[in-house]
């Protein structure tokens, strides 16, 4: 049973989640309605300039996403729009947008 165990265990571990871009088109419409609008700002908690997403790197862009949705990071809207997230769109939409033009998307 040992033996059985030893020769699982590597098949067991998790690879990294790979972002798929073409993916995330089907994904993106909650993002854009905030992130795709050029000059926007928001009034709800607080008015502030809503970023551009486009050019982020992956990593920023999962790390952001994934302490929304661990309530990490405050932002109430984020938070609902990244609880709704797995982690293979977080995966996917990390890859479209730090795939696009810098402060813009595709």
């Amino acid at each position: 049973m040992a033996g059985l165990l030893a020769v699982s265990a590597p098949a067991l571990a998790q690879q990294p989640l790979v972002g798929d871009p073409k993916a995330a088109h089907l994904k993106i419409a909650m993002c854009e309605g905030c992130h795709g609008i050029p000059g926007y700002r928001t009034a709800y908690p607080d008015v502030y300039s809503v970023p551009k997403l486009g050019g982020q790197s992956t990593i920023y862009l999962s790390n952001a996403l994934h302490a929304y949705k661990a309530k990490q990071r405050s932002h109430p809207s984020m938070r609902g729009i990244a609880a709704s997230l797995s982690d293979q769109d977080i995966a996917d939409l990390a890859a479209y947008y730090s795939a696009s033009p810098a402060g813009g998307h595709k």
